[in-house]
């Protein structure tokens, strides 16, 4: 996993009034909210006997471990424990490893890395969706890599083998481009355009126009964010949420604007994800075969230029993991 970002992790409905333990990132983690509905996030597991604190209870702005009542605050750090009396003071030592949350847009946030800085920006969203457009979510697992989900989602070269009876119908095999726009160091939009192969060679990357207005696009901002901005009135999104080395959940969301009656609005929203999970399920079959599980910068593959996309994913996060 990329180290010091922002990961989404859970859809917002998630927590309610009880705390609820989860894998993510290769970790049990316990997510609880405050008296103020706020977010907090600790590592599961009790620094005094090892059980899990997801199966204990908030008190106030505490967690409370349900073993032997010690109570944990947002921090990670115990502030009493029962047995030596609610006034005696607790060793600094007796802390759980604790991570800044965010939560916007129905998604909570954790803060993935070891030293949290002390001007810690809040995590980025897509700036074109907005209250206007409704949404529908789904949760999808896939056994794979969170990396070799995202570069699923890059890929324009599999649509029509792997789609070719929905979104890759018409046997359009030729990839111009794709075209690629950094936006800044950790956010791309990616340009595609398949057609059918009539013995012509395809635009190189360098050769592909880029539409200077709004048009369909793919943008994916790091670790683990992605839109289809498929027109201004329909777009599909993911967030890639890691839970190990071999497994995640797509958090799958169809957003919509052309229906804005409230029941034929909550109607359409319905509609839209069996389709797309249908599209996912048929990626997912295929990317659940490859081997290694994650993706990487060197490794034993060769890429065509319609792999541009892939090509640039892997060298950032390359250098966000350090390794060029």
């Amino acid at each position: 996993m990329i180290p010091n970002q922002w990961y989404i992790v859970l859809n917002s409905n998630q927590v309610k009034d009880k705390p609820v333990g989860v894998t993510r990132l290769g970790k049990r983690l316990v997510f609880w909210r405050n008296k103020q509905g706020k977010v907090a996030c600790l590592r599961d597991w009790c620094v005094h006997r090892g059980v899990a604190l997801s199966k204990g209870k908030p008190i106030g702005d505490r967690l409370q471990c349900p073993f032997h009542g010690f109570e944990y605050d947002a921090s990670g750090r115990i502030t009493v424990i029962p047995a030596n009396g609610m006034q005696a003071p607790v060793p600094r030592a007796f802390k759980a490893q604790s991570y800044p949350t965010y939560e916007a847009h129905d998604f909570i946030w954790i803060w993935w890395g070891e030293n949290t800085p002390d001007a810690l920006q809040p995590p980025r969203f897509f700036e074109d969706i907005d209250d206007q457009l409704s949404y529908r979510e789904t949760h999808d697992p896939w056994n794979a890599h969170y990396s070799r989900v995202i570069e699923n989602q890059l890929d324009p070269v599999h649509v029509p083998f792997i789609h070719h009876n929905t979104i890759g119908r018409g046997n359009r095999t030729l990839v111009d481009g794709p075209g690629m726009v950094w936006l800044d160091r950790d956010r791309f939009n990616i340009y595609t355009h398949n057609r059918l192969d009539d013995g012509s060679l395809p635009l190189k990357p360098s050769e592909f126009s880029i539409p200077s207005g709004p048009s369909q696009k793919l943008e994916f901002i790091f670790p683990n964010l992605w839109e289809n901005y498929i027109t201004d009135q329909l777009r599909a999104l993911i967030a890639f949420v890691p839970v190990d080395d071999e497994h995640t959940i797509l958090y799958l969301r169809s957003y919509q604007k052309f229906m804005t009656v409230p029941v034929l609005r909550n109607i359409i929203d319905a509609l839209l994800i069996p389709f797309n999970v249908y599209v996912a399920h048929q990626d997912r079959v295929i990317v659940e075969t490859q081997e290694p599980k994650a993706s990487a910068w060197k490794m034993d593959e060769q890429l065509i230029r319609g792999d541009h996309p892939i090509i640039e994913y892997r060298r950032r996060r390359a250098e966000l993991l350090g390794e060029i």
